[in-house]
């Protein structure tokens, strides 16, 4: 059963993804609906973060400045050149 919802946003932002939705040919409303259907579907199932991955996160320090796409775009050309 379809039900309506009021929603106040942005003006520019709706404007925004009436262009987005109109170009992929659906609706305002499918979209926001298939959005919060794809967040709100395994709330349930939420990922347990185990003790060795929290006990990794921060062990490597990195640049302010690191670009990572360009490290690994020039890995991937060294790779197949």
């Amino acid at each position: 059963m379809d039900t309506k919802l009021t929603i106040k946003l942005d003006n520019d932002v709706i404007t925004r993804a009436k262009r987005y939705a109109q170009r992929r040919r659906t609706s305002l409303s499918k979209m926001i609906e298939s959005f919060l259907d794809s967040v709100t579907k395994n709330e349930s199932d939420d990922i347990e973060i185990t003790p060795l991955v929290k006990s990794l996160s921060g062990v490597i320090k990195v640049p302010e400045d690191f670009d990572y796409k360009k490290e690994r775009t020039d890995y991937l050309i060294k790779k197949y050149s």
